[in-house]
């Protein structure tokens, strides 16, 4: 007779900050309170729960971005997670702050592949074993390739850049930890949900992965993929939902008899409140409300940047002003900087710093006409236009660039009316997390930009001067349109 043990495993990922519920059709949902409430009426209910989050805790809001992350994580051990593993706007503050934050956290926060260059001693443990009703659960954490990407301007700090070095060293986690008689592993991810999939078809049924639970792409699901027996699941974004599994393991084969799995709504209909966490977030409100509550602009409408991939109003709006202000020829501003996808018409600070939390310093490089439709070639790549969470960009005004997907070709690539020419050298400018990472964004070298002209930093405030220049002027507003055109595969056209 097989011995059977109930465990429920809950999950969120990507919260970015989203402490405060909405009002959605007179019933208020997401927001950390009835979050919290729900987790403790699950861990009433049930005998064996464990709540764990794939990553991206920080980012998203004034709150978190005021205090540094010190309030997320004072938030967050009220809220009192199992396991965390670490996603890449855990490193936005800076990989030194982030040890700081690891230490007010009462909570564990695991890591297989950040790692010391000098003497490859990692940065976090790389994993946990939980032991809840007689069971042991392993947890180990993987980040993706982006957290490199962000801490690339420190050379101490490494990361294993391949999946198939991320499976190597689950496996050898694996093997070390299954003489314990394991009888259940999880692989807390931020790597995406098409890179989750990809990576359980790498793993060795041996070193028995069980579920991999994921973060990063901010993917809803319906039901779990399922790749080389491996249910891989996400929880969206932010707190308006929850993913829950329930789960039935043989602990005397160490594997899963079988499951459920749902991603449950979290609203004030289902959800209790949690009063204590609902009063340090109000706590945090009121102090920023103050800083936060001054209004910057009225734009003439509400501006959208309804997608990442693809020209937006916002994205116009911004990377104009940076091209202006700053005296550059051309702007390229990574979409993933504009993090909300609404602004206006009346913008508060509070508004302003929500959907542009990141302040970089800004670089002007000098590219070729020749190098500029060779990086954007990269940008535009297919991985990029079916979803990938890759790099994207806005353009400043002057371009006219017409990309079909079919023939990987431009049929139009215009600067300033005529044709862009591919010898005359072009100041173009970037935030410092692309100018960092130039070659993985565009397939180009720092060295031969600078072989042009010697890059140089112009600005060391990317979102002051947007604040600046939106201060300036009421009534402001931009298009979405013309500047990038895309003849999709499928045959759709976007930027028209």
């Amino acid at each position: 007779m097989k011995h059977l043990k109930k465990l429920t495993l809950l999950h969120s990922n990507d919260m970015h900050g989203d402490f405060l519920a909405e009002e959605i059709d007179k019933d208020l949902v997401g927001g950390v309170s009835l979050l919290s409430g729900y987790v403790s009426k699950v861990r009433h209910e049930e005998e064996n729960v464990l709540y764990a989050i794939a990553g991206d805790m920080f980012r998203g809001s004034v709150i978190d971005s005021e205090f540094h992350g010190i309030s997320t994580i004072q938030i967050m051990n009220m809220l009192a997670p199992d396991i965390v593993t670490v996603g890449n706007h855990e490193v936005d503050y800076g990989v030194a702050h982030l040890l700081f934050l690891e230490k007010c956290a009462e909570f564990p926060i695991i890591n297989a592949n950040l790692h010391i260059k000098t003497n490859n001693a990692r940065l976090f443990e790389p994993c946990k074993v939980i032991e809840i009703g007689g069971m042991k659960i392993l947890f180990i954490g993987i980040i993706t390739e982006v957290a490199l990407m962000q801490v690339k301007a420190d050379k101490l700090i490494g990361t294993f850049v391949t999946l198939n070095e991320a499976a190597e060293e689950i496996g050898r986690i694996c093997d070390t930890y299954n003489a314990m008689d394991i009888d259940f592993t999880v692989l807390l991810t931020h790597i995406g949900f098409e890179e989750d999939q990809k990576l359980a078809e790498m793993l060795d049924p041996a070193w028995g992965v069980d579920v991999i639970i994921g973060g990063h792409s901010h993917t809803f699901i319906e039901e779990p993929a399922v790749v080389n027996g491996i249910p891989i699941v996400q929880a969206g974004t932010g707190t308006d939902q929850i993913g829950r599994f329930d789960i039935l393991i043989d602990t005397d084969n160490n594997c899963i008899n079988s499951y459920s799995w749902k991603a449950i709504p979290i609203n004030e209909s289902t959800c209790p409140k949690d009063p204590g966490i609902e009063e340090i977030i109000n706590n945090y409100k009121h102090s920023t409300d103050e800083k936060y509550g001054r209004i910057i602009t009225k734009f003439v409408r509400q501006l959208t940047h309804p997608s990442r991939i693809r020209e937006t109003e916002l994205g116009d709006l911004y990377a104009d002003a940076l091209c202006e202000t700053l005296g550059l020829d051309m702007f390229f501003l990574g979409s993933g900087s504009i993090r909300t996808e609404k602004l206006g018409p009346v913008v508060t600070k509070k508004d302003l710093d929500e959907n542009f939390p990141y302040d970089d310093s800004v670089f002007a490089t000098y590219w070729t006409g020749a190098q500029i439709k060779h990086g954007l070639l990269r940008v535009l790549r297919d991985e990029a236009l079916e979803g990938a969470h890759t790099e994207f960009y806005q353009l400043s005004e002057g371009f006219e660039v017409e990309y079909d997907q079919k023939s990987h070709s431009f049929l139009k690539f215009n600067f300033q009316g005529a044709p862009i020419d591919e010898n005359k050298v072009y100041s173009v400018g970037l935030q410092q997390f692309h100018y960092t990472n130039v070659k993985d964004s565009f397939d180009l070298e720092l060295e031969d930009l600078d072989k042009n002209k010697k890059s140089r930093q112009v600005c060391t405030s990317c979102a002051g001067v947007i604040e600046e220049v939106l201060q300036r002027g009421q009534h402001q507003d931009a298009y979405g349109t013309g500047r990038l055109i895309i003849h999709l595969a499928d045959g759709t056209v976007t930027g028209v």
